[in-house]
């Protein structure tokens, strides 16, 4: 089994297009304004921004938490700020040898987005 697809909700889906595009790098993979449906590739699952859908906390993997908000400052509010959470000491939940790195945004439509990078210790 396999994840297909996260949904997310979005108020604004032009506003949501900008934010995730510049967050992910990426364009959207797809849009239907009817419904109201935007969509984007995370590696072969979809995020899907919808205004029907609650609110989620989704984490993404990044290079280098540092680095990413470095990038987006002054367009995103951070939650919390970049903080290591668990040293692997084998590879259950993570690169074996490596500090899980995450800090949290808020995203356009008011959602919180985790970062998560994995560095070596």
């Amino acid at each position: 089994m396999d994840l297909v697809q996260i949904a997310q909700h979005a108020d604004d889906l032009d506003r949501a297009a900008d934010f995730y595009t510049m967050l992910l790098e990426r364009p959207p993979l797809a849009r239907f304004d009817e419904p109201r449906l935007l969509f984007f590739d995370l590696d072969g699952a979809r995020l899907l921004l919808d205004a029907a859908a609650p609110s989620a906390l989704v984490y993404l993997r990044v290079d280098n938490v540092h680095e990413t908000l470095e990038r987006l400052a002054g367009l995103v509010d951070v939650v919390a700020a970049p903080h290591v959470i668990f040293v692997h000491e084998d590879d259950t939940l993570g690169p074996v040898g490596t500090e899980e790195w995450q800090a949290f945004i808020r995203d356009s439509e008011g959602n919180t987005v985790g970062l998560v990078a994995f560095q070596r210790a």
